[in-house]
């Protein structure tokens, strides 16, 4: 990365920190409680909490922490979606730069300062880092939910889970800082993407020409989702959005994004076909065959590390990313075919 390190835009002094949430009461305290011990000067931080109307005690935990002093705000999102308060937010944000965050995790203390450190040494337009994953609770079935979220395996080559050794110019990052004269040039999220939102920002920025840099040096930590079924609900609709936001955007996804619906669709085409041929049956078995001893080997390597209990639940935990994502994307393939059709 020697080559982009170029002074030709903008010092980032004053930083806005938009924390998005909604109904987070489990997790916003610890979540406000890692942003106000950052060691970025307080006097040149904001951090404006923008919540989706949550209907626990999400708010009135933030209006506690709003009160002990100046940097936390809190800000109406009445359109309840991500991408809404993310515009929602820098709309409001003073700095010359925004770091977007989620509740759901916490950030190293260093995260803002290196965050706007690395924006003023290279020549990116954002920057983001590492995010470890953090289990949902203290169960053997939500640490290999954990682990199986930190593995390629699961995740394919998502380099902010499985990590780099040295800044990386990627398509995306978690919990992104960006320039705020980005949002001038491409516009801002696209509020009809439920999810997908930041991918297809992303995506589009560096189709403008944007660089968006990964750092090893800047930190975060996610809690994952402690049950199958959680994870099976948050991951169909990731893989649900994948798709059906080609509706809204022309850019949604990376073409790495379609490979859990390539697995899927494959063994339900070859299982159906398998009814006019036998041979096809031959192709589900393999296919399917294949998916299962690399699932048992990854899933035995990471148990031999962290323990042969994990093994188990492992397993099931690959299979569930797998196949809701996939089931996700076909429904989402679904849901547009059905669309074009009452167009019609």
């Amino acid at each position: 990365m020697a080559d982009d390190k170029k002074l030709d835009k903008e010092k980032i002094n004053f930083i806005s920190i938009i924390l998005l949430c909604r109904n987070e009461e489990k997790f916003i305290g610890k979540c406000l409680d890692s942003i106000l011990a950052q060691d970025y000067p307080k006097d040149k931080m904001e951090a404006l909490v923008v919540d989706g109307m949550s209907s626990d005690k999400t708010r009135e935990i933030v209006k506690e922490y709003a009160q002990k002093g100046n940097t936390v705000n809190l800000i109406d999102n009445h359109s309840f979606t991500a991408p809404a308060g993310m515009n929602v937010g820098i709309k409001e944000a003073k700095g010359q730069a925004v770091v977007i965050m989620g509740a759901h995790a916490i950030y190293a203390k260093d995260y803002v300062s290196k965050c706007v450190k690395y924006l003023n040494q290279y020549n990116a337009d954002a920057v983001g880092g590492l995010m470890q994953t953090l289990s949902g609770s203290k169960t053997l079935k939500a640490k290999a939910i954990a682990l199986a979220l930190s593995s390629s395996f699961g995740v394919g080559n998502s380099y902010f889970r499985t990590g780099v050794k040295e800044p990386k110019l990627v398509d995306t990052v978690p919990f992104g800082c960006y320039r705020k004269e980005v949002f001038d040039k491409i516009g801002n999220f696209n509020k009809n993407l439920t999810r997908n939102h930041d991918i297809e920002f992303n995506l589009r920025l560096k189709k403008a020409g944007g660089k968006i840099l990964l750092v090893p040096d800047i930190k975060s930590y996610y809690y994952a989702r402690a049950t199958f079924r959680e994870l099976f609900r948050n991951n169909f609709q990731n893989g649900f959005w994948v798709i059906y936001s080609t509706k809204f955007a022309k850019l949604p996804f990376s073409l790495r994004h379609l490979v859990p619906f390539i697995f899927v669709s494959s063994l339900f085409i070859s299982l159906i076909l398998s009814l006019l041929s036998f041979e096809f049956l031959y192709l589900f078995s393999l296919i399917f065959g294949l998916y299962l001893l690399f699932n048992f080997t990854v899933s035995l390597m990471i148990a031999i590390k962290n323990g042969l209990g994990y093994f188990p639940f492992l397993l099931i935990s690959f299979l569930t990313l797998h196949f809701s994502y996939g089931l996700g994307s076909i429904w989402g393939i679904v849901r547009l075919i059905l669309i074009e059709r009452r167009k019609i």
